[in-house]
Parts: C-alpha cells; sequence; structure tokens
C-alpha cells in the first residue's frame, strides 16, 4: 500500500485506525468523570491521545523512542505516521467549523450587527493580553536564566501560540524566525503550551457558570433575546441534492479550503478559518435559487462531534509525542499565564464593561482563545448552539491579531 510518498504494511494502517477508536472510546470514559458538576467532555479523548503519543509515539529526554509497541507495528519512517495523524487532525476540523459554521449562519449576521464592536474590542483585548504576557515572560527568561533574547523570544512566542492552540500563530512565528534552529524552539514551546492551552479554556467555560451560580435556562433565554433565531429560508420545496446534506457540505468544505489557501504577506485564513466563513455565509442563505445548501440539523450536530474527536486525537497524539521529551516546569508555568491572563481580564472586561450577557460573553472568549475544543465544552454546558454565533464573530479578530502580534514579538527580541 503506498502512502504519503513511501510503504506502509496494511498492519500499520490498521493499527493506526485501532488507535484512533481506542483513544475516542477511551478518552470519552474519561470524558464522563464528573466532580462536582464540572467534566472534561470530548476533551477527555485530548488527554488519552497525548498520554498515547508520550508512550507509545514520543521520545524521552535523551531523545530515544518510547514507542515500543507502535514502533514494531509502524513498519517504515515515522515520519508517514506524522503525516497520517495531520490528515486525522486537519479532517476533523474541517468537519467541526463547517458544522459550526452552518449552525452558527442563521443568527450570525444579526447578532454581528448586534455587538460587533464588542466583539473587536474584546477579541483585541484578549490577543493584546496574551501578547504582552508574553514579552513580559520573554523578558524573566531573558534576566533570570540568561538566554539569549532570540532563543527566549522564539520559544515563549510559541508558547502563547501553544497557549491560544493557534496554528496560525504558530505558522507566522515559525516564518519570521531566521533560523532552522529556532523554528524548531517555536515547535517546541507550541507543543510545551498546548496541553493546557486547551484543558484550561474547556475547564474556564464549565467553572464560570459553576462560581456564579448562572441559571442556565434563564441564560439562554438572554442569548436566544440577544440573537434572535430567524425564521427559515427554506420552505421545503427546495431541490435537496442527497437526503443528508452531504453533498451541499462536501462543496461549503472544498470551497473553504481553497479560500482559506490564499496568503496576504504571512497571513492567511488557514483551512479553519476559510471553513468557517464560507459555511457562515452558506447557512445564512440556505439555499441557491430553487436548491437547497444546508444539511440536515442532525448531520451537522454528528460532524461536529466526529470532527471534534478526530482533531482532539491527531492533534493530541503529535503533542504527546514530544510532551516528554521537551517539557520543563518554567516553560509550562508560562504556558499557564498566558493562558489564564487574557481570559479573565477579558472575562471581566466583558461583563462589567461590554454588559455582554453570560453565553455570548464565553462563547466570545473561546473565539477570542481560538479554542476549537472549548466551544464543543461550551454547547453542551449551555445547552444551545446559539453560543457558535459569538465564537464565530470574535474567531477571526483574534485570528488576524494573534498572527500579527506573534510576528511583532519575534522581531523585536531578536
Amino acid at each position: 500500500m503506498v502512502l504519503f510518498g513511501g510503504i506502509l504494511s496494511i498492519k500499520a494502517v490498521t493499527f493506526l485506525i485501532f488507535c484512533v477508536f481506542a483513544i475516542a472510546g477511551l478518552g470519552y470514559l474519561l470524558g464522563r468523570i464528573t466532580i462536582k458538576g464540572v467534566s472534561l467532555g470530548t476533551a477527555g479523548v485530548f488527554i488519552v491521545a497525548l498520554l498515547f503519543g508520550a508512550f507509545f509515539y514520543g521520545m524521552d529526554k535523551s531523545g530515544n523512542v518510547v514507542g515500543g509497541l507502535a514502533k514494531q507495528l509502524m513498519v517504515g519512517d515515522k515520519s508517514y505516521i506524522t503525516n497520517a495523524l495531520k490528515i486525522v487532525e486537519t479532517l476533523g476540523l474541517i468537519l467541526f467549523v463547517t458544522s459550526v459554521g452552518f449552525i452558527a449562519g442563521p443568527s450570525f449576521f444579526g447578532d454581528l450587527r448586534k455587538n460587533f464592536k464588542s466583539y473587536i474590542v474584546l477579541g483585541l483585548l484578549i490577543i493584546i493580553i496574551g501578547g504582552l504576557s508574553c514579552a513580559g515572560c520573554i523578558a524573566l527568561d531573558i534576566n533570570a536564566f540568561g538566554r539569549s533574547k532570540e532563543e527566549a523570544g522564539a520559544m515563549i512566542v510559541g508558547l502563547l501560540s501553544g497557549s491560544l492552540t493557534s496554528t496560525p500563530a504558530f505558522s507566522a512565528a515559525k516564518a519570521t524566525v531566521t533560523s532552522e534552529e529556532l523554528e524548531s524552539i517555536v515547535a517546541v514551546g507550541h507543543g510545551i503550551a498546548y496541553l493546557f492551552g486547551v484543558i484550561g479554556v474547556v475547564l474556564f467555560v464549565q467553572l464560570v457558570p459553576k462560581f456564579s451560580k448562572a441559571n442556565m435556562e434563564k441564560e439562554r433565554e438572554k442569548l436566544t433575546a440577544s440573537n434572535p433565531e430567524k425564521p427559515s429560508k427554506l420552505t421545503g420545496k427546495e431541490l435537496e441534492l442527497d437526503p443528508f446534506g452531504f453533498c451541499a457540505f462536501s462543496v461549503i468544505a472544498l470551497l473553504g479550503m481553497f479560500f482559506g489557501c490564499f496568503k496576504f504577506g504571512n497571513f492567511s485564513l488557514t483551512t479553519t478559518g476559510g471553513c468557517l466563513i464560507l459555511s457562515l455565509v452558506a447557512g445564512h442563505f440556505s439555499k441557491i435559487g430553487k436548491i437547497s445548501i444546508m444539511p440536515k440539523e442532525s448531520t451537522l450536530k454528528v460532524f461536529r462531534e466526529l470532527g471534534l474527536m478526530l482533531f482532539l486525537i491527531g492533534a493530541g497524539v503529535a503533542g504527546g509525542a514530544s510532551f516528554v521529551k521537551y517539557f520543563e516546569w518554567v516553560y509550562f508555568i508560562y504556558g499557564i499565564v498566558m493562558t489564564l491572563l487574557p481570559m479573565i481580564i477579558g472575562y471581566i472586561f466583558a461583563k462589567y464593561v461590554l454588559k455582554l450577557n453570560l453565553l455570548n460573553n464565553l462563547g466570545s472568549i473561546c473565539g477570542g482563545m481560538t479554542s476549537t475544543p472549548a466551544l464543543g465544552t461550551l454547547i453542551s454546558t449551555a445547552g444551545t448552539e446559539k453560543v457558535a454565533g459569538a465564537y464565530a464573530s470574535t474567531y477571526p479578530i483574534a485570528l488576524i491579531s494573534v498572527v500579527i502580534v506573534s510576528q511583532v514579538l519575534i522581531i523585536i527580541f531578536r
């Protein structure tokens, strides 16, 4: 079997598929464990994937491969399996964000018109706080540990991209540094901070309603009043291309990937941004002429959850593979600071200055932190898909801002 330009045995591919399902099963079991009303939910899949990556696919501090079982079963260069995991991650991301866009589309533009300034301000604030905390950590690292400006800058900007789980920021930082060695340092920082970047925001969107003793039924009513659902533009007489909407979903996803490929300097919307924007537009209009382009609600819910699961498995295994080798407590602490500060300050600002209701506030926090897993958790916590509207409104602002901030920090600390 030819795969990714090399040869992999059928046994290796079968093992990889087996691992995906094993991680998913164990991850959902872990996610069901509830302590005082708080659970990991789908993020439990991410924890199991990290552990799998560390024990079966990773390296120790000396660079020795510790994944004995995986090493025996996976024939060929390890990079082939890395590529396979990237496909799993990207496929999941496309399924998730395209589903979210379709779900949020009908009420998105009305919500955006009403809260446009608030979303812009909050998205910018979260990234600016993240950037300032990153600059502070770089200065501390240089002064306290004597690291060079370039190395400290590359490592901690990598930590920033991991704290915000932002692939575009990660790519921009790698493109801005001046050597391959510094690119590797950026990658290490991203991997170290990614763990808390995922888990921290997931727990935050669950703990805030608990600590504030929010009545979720009333909060859903406030959200509905703020983001009224517009009547469907579908009359029931439109031509459906297939019973589930797979065709329409696939076409929009393809166009979104194409749209996300366009680059403006070092910036691009990426697959995530392209699919999100195109699906929002498609969800808003719902049809082209007499042809329905809106997938069934049941299809979107399944794709959303399946996509999130695959994304967390692909990202988690890859992150766990290098976590043991490169982990240092000081960098992990930096990552925690760069995750918590923007969220806490952003939440307080949105609540007391912007006067956003709880669910719009938390949805915007997820978008400002560019956190795909947290949105999935928030939808479950809130009991409504409408929180995706605030996420989708804030996300593009944060996406552009974090790319610019990452590049500026790298340049300043050369």
